[in-house]
């Protein structure tokens, strides 16, 4: 019978977790610029208008 252990560095674990991390960030802003583009609610879509044109981001 015969054993494996992985051994996982640190560099390999802090890698996975700015990966993780970066992932994050992205879906949960990509999460936050459509549901306040796409809103109904006049003063959320107003609040973040003058934001998206600054970022060259077309909102319509």
């Amino acid at each position: 019978m015969s054993t494996k252990t992985l051994n996982a560095t640190k560099s390999d674990v802090a890698i996975n977790e700015t990966l993780k991390a970066r992932i994050l960030a992205v879906a949960f802003g990509t999460a936050i610029l459509f549901v306040v583009g796409f809103s109904n609610s006049t003063s959320v879509h107003n609040a973040a208008h003058d934001t998206r044109h600054t970022l060259a981001f077309p909102c319509h």
